[in-house]
């Protein structure tokens, strides 16, 4: 299994409870993918995912073990909406949303607690031969164990680069990507700048969403604010150095009322932030070849998304 996102997690996991072998390779320092938390100098910042609901009774049921486990809580934020709505949304009830605890990265550990994970894997060449796949990471070269089937829980063009020399057919399948981009400021300050809101859908400007990490439940630390641009924003200025994005982004954050200066700015590129491929098709599994592939953005986006996707793959192995 190549990705130790939410999709890879939830996959192999699936798959260790129906009797599998299951290897996980990833080439981070630690599991979560999307759902990461930045840390550094004493302060930590959700930058990925920012929160999650559950909008299916099998989700439902994941999201309260976890919350019994203690890696999730409910979350109720005093939102706001700058700009004008998008078209066609509606009045629609407001989802319950949660965030991990005590970051957003902690479900990614609570769910690779058992499995067989390999970090700082980077994973760049498949090889099928007699003994089943193969398969080559910079950091260790060719490993020696054999396969019988590699799973991919990688963005769109991350698998495509790895698909191409082996099965064209399936990489195809990745093709137009459909992944979106994403600038992302955290910004640390010695005073609140928004004291009012927790967090606000932006719908004028660069930005799409800020929110105040530190009053997440179960945070600690000094006052920090996560900023995400939008997809076109963030496409439009995806080579743009990131000292120029973080002003820019913070100048916006202050049109939304915002108030003082950051102590300390950090920016982030998300090259594959998120992204849905219509129609969704959950999953993709060729067991002739032994290759499937899991993802949010084969599921509807979203944390739920990726972790359907990764049981539906692993329940298609059987």
């Amino acid at each position: 299994m190549l990705g130790a996102g939410i999709a890879g997690l939830s996959c192999a996991r699936r798959l260790r409870e129906r009797g599998h072998r299951v290897t996980l390779f990833d080439r981070s320092r630690g599991p979560s993918g999307r759902a990461a938390t930045r840390r550094a100098d004493g302060w930590s910042c959700d930058h990925g995912a920012q929160y999650f609901s559950a909008r299916t009774p099998e989700f439902a049921q994941a999201v309260a073990q976890w919350c019994e486990a203690g890696v999730c809580q409910p979350w109720t934020p005093r939102l706001r909406v700058f700009g004008p709505a998008p078209q066609g949304s509606g009045q629609a009830r407001a989802p319950q949303r949660y965030v991990g605890m005590p970051h957003m990265s902690a479900l990614g550990h609570w769910l690779a607690e058992g499995l067989d994970l390999r970090l700082r894997h980077t994973v760049t060449e498949l090889r099928r031969g007699a003994a089943g796949w193969s398969l080559r990471s910079d950091e260790h070269g060719w490993h020696g164990e054999g396969f019988d089937s590699v799973l991919l829980a990688l963005a769109p063009a991350q698998a495509r680069a790895l698909l191409q020399p082996v099965d064209p057919e399936l990489a195809c399948r990745t093709e137009p990507d459909p992944m979106e981009p994403c600038w992302c400021v955290m910004a640390v300050y010695d005073a609140d700048p928004l004291p009012e809101v927790d967090g606000a859908f932006v719908n004028q400007g660069p930005l799409s969403w800020v929110c105040a990490d530190h009053r997440k439940p179960g945070r600690q630390g000094p006052c920090c604010w996560v900023l995400h641009a939008g997809p076109d924003w963030s496409r439009a200025h995806i080579h743009a150095p990131p000292a120029e994005v973080g002003a820019w982004m913070l100048e916006a954050f202050a049109a939304l009322g915002a108030r003082g200066t950051p102590r300390q700015v950090t920016v982030h590129r998300w090259l594959y932030a998120r992204g849905t491929l219509e129609p969704a098709p959950g999953m993709i599994w060729h067991a002739r070849a032994g290759l499937g592939l899991a993802g949010d953005w084969l599921a509807g986006g979203r944390i739920e998304g990726a972790w359907r996707s990764g049981r539906a793959l692993a329940d298609a192995l059987g």
